[in-house]
């Protein structure tokens, strides 16, 4: 095998067990807002948010949403800025500067948000890889 075979071979592995990751991430997170509902939505109003049922059922929809993009790849790089927007979203409403003053984990959690935010971003830019990918989406990649 040739440098470059193995080469791609490798980035072939790693861009899906990332998609698999990211999917992984969203599946845990739509499960845990599906089996505790009440739960959630307590904690969105505990954030200030009004309608925290509905909002609660929204986040978890998206979250579905999401991870058909991951698994399947269609709509991968609009799939992953979405991501992008949520993740960051949710690292200011419910871990941002706010919350350090009584926790300082808390800001912890918040810089989790941003790391998240960084392979979301390079994922979008290189796309869903060559296998077990669906190749539709609004954005070109040049």
């Amino acid at each position: 095998m040739t440098t470059e075979a193995n080469r791609a071979g490798w980035a072939t592995a790693a861009i899906l067990a990332g998609r698999l990751i990211f999917a992984a991430l969203f599946i845990m997170a739509a499960t845990f807002k599906f089996m505790g509902m009440e739960m959630t939505a307590s904690f969105i109003a505990a954030a200030g948010f009004p309608a925290p049922h509905l909002l609660a059922w929204l986040a978890a929809g998206l979250e579905v949403l999401l991870i058909l993009g991951f698994l399947t790849g269609a709509y991968f790089s609009e799939t992953c800025l979405v991501a992008a927007v949520y993740v960051v979203f949710l690292g200011f409403a419910f871990h941002g500067p706010s919350h350090w003053k009584t926790n300082q984990a808390e800001f912890g959690f918040f810089v989790d948000h941003f790391t998240f935010l960084a392979g979301l971003l390079f994922a979008a830019a290189h796309g869903p890889g060559e296998i077990l990918a669906i190749r539709r989406g609004w954005l070109k990649r040049g």
